[in-house]
């Protein structure tokens, strides 16, 4: 009896996977369809390819690591059973590493492509998601010098911190949160260089131009800025120096290089490396304006100096932190009057910030807090402080 009881309670790994017989997803594209359809685009690893290291015996052209592979359905799931027509391995959504959305349905609205993701206990909610101009096809359709896949090679550049990094449970956040907008970071395929090996040619159109077919060109997968959504839709962009300034003003700056003109000789630069950011923000209501108190505050390290000032010099300092603090302020305030003018959206999250201090008045203002953000005012002030000058204070040569 004792042995019998044992016996029902274990239950083994009922839903145990051989991997053998797993096609392990690297990176899913969703891209509007004629017909008010989804296509799915999934890039997936080749276990022969993995395995040889991306180097083929006997001097051969070098393959793909992975298998490109689309279809097009009414919903997500749809569109993964055809696939499942045309893959011998049950699908596997453990190791995604990115999810890309191309601009059309970015354009449409982002909430039937992510339901799938979000809903379905397979895929990882820490996958970083992306949207494209053109479509996710084509971006995945790549190949990387460096890592085995490009779906490796976006998500290492992105968990570095270049661009503004979203994983798929942020983006579900902000999308169920009133007082902010989402954004995603902007990536696209950019000439890289000569491909290193017969095998690694590009055959994709666009890379950097018009043409359809760029053989001697290799294209790598480039952050190249931020897509700006009001809700689910996409509205806009912003290039890499715009957002800079939204890192700041969402207090998410903390490393990058800034560089300012030389306080002496007009045509050299001095470049700053970041070491320390934060940013505090503060609302005040009177009843009838908005206003918010930004205060940002960095320190960092001269680490190249094009001109001759004297470092040695408090004064020579201060007038270089000045010109840092003003750089500084300079992009936020683009960042800042582009989306209040030209897009009207909250991608800051200023209205989280009246939510949390004005708490009753908030009501009033939750509906459409986009118009008043669009109408509040903002002071900015900025204090940059240099804490080193790297090994050297002054150059080592006197020209």
């Amino acid at each position: 009896m004792l042995i019998v009881t044992i016996t029902l309670s274990l239950t083994g790994c009922w839903d145990r996977q051989e991997i053998n017989n797993l096609a392990i997803v690297l990176a899913a594209g969703i891209d509007q369809a004629p017909g008010d359809k989804i296509r799915l685009t999934l890039q997936i690893a080749r276990p022969k390819a993995f395995g040889g290291g991306g180097e083929q015996a006997g001097g051969a052209p070098q393959e793909n690591n992975v298998w490109v592979i689309s279809q097009t359905g009414k919903t997500v799931l749809e569109a993964q059973r055809y696939l499942e027509a045309k893959i011998s391995r049950s699908i596997y959504w453990g190791h995604t590493v990115i999810l890309v959305f191309g601009e059309n349905i970015a354009k449409e609205g982002v909430r039937k492509a992510t339901n799938f993701f979000t809903r379905v206990p397979s895929p990882r909610i820490t996958i970083w998601t992306l949207v494209t101009k053109g479509t996710a096809e084509t971006l995945l359709n790549s190949h990387s010098q460096l890592e085995n896949t490009s779906a490796q090679s976006a998500g290492a550049i992105i968990r570095a911190g270049v661009g503004i990094p979203v994983m798929l449970k942020e983006l579900s956040i902000t999308l169920a949160t009133n007082g902010v907008n989402p954004v995603l970071p902007r990536v696209e395929l950019t000439t890289s260089g000569t491909p290193q090996g017969p095998g690694m040619k590009e055959s994709i159109p666009a890379a950097g131009n018009n043409q359809q077919e760029v053989n001697p060109v290799h294209a790598e997968i480039t952050v190249t800025g931020t897509g700006v959504f009001k809700d689910e839709k996409l509205v806009g962009w912003l290039d890499i120096p715009e957002t800079r300034g939204l890192l700041w003003l969402k207090n998410q700056m903390k490393e990058g290089v800034i560089t300012v003109p030389s306080i002496k000789e007009q045509n050299d630069v001095i470049s700053i490396n970041l070491t320390r950011g934060n940013t505090k923000i503060e609302p005040f209501y009177d009843g009838q304006n908005i206003l918010f108190n930004i205060k940002i505050k960095m320190e960092g390290e001269l680490w190249e100096q094009q001109s001759s000032e004297d470092l040695n010099n408090p004064k020579v300092i201060k007038a270089i932190e000045n010109k840092v603090a003003r750089a500084i302020e300079n992009r936020t305030r683009s960042v800042l009057e582009k989306a209040q003018l030209e897009y009207g959206v909250d991608i800051f999250g200023f209205g989280e910030e009246f939510h949390r201090k004005y708490k009753k008045e908030w009501a009033a203002f939750e509906d459409r807090w986009d118009e008043e953000f669009a109408a509040a005012d903002f002071n900015i002030s900025v204090e940059a402080h240099i804490r080193h000058t790297g090994l050297n204070i002054g150059r080592l040569s006197k020209k």
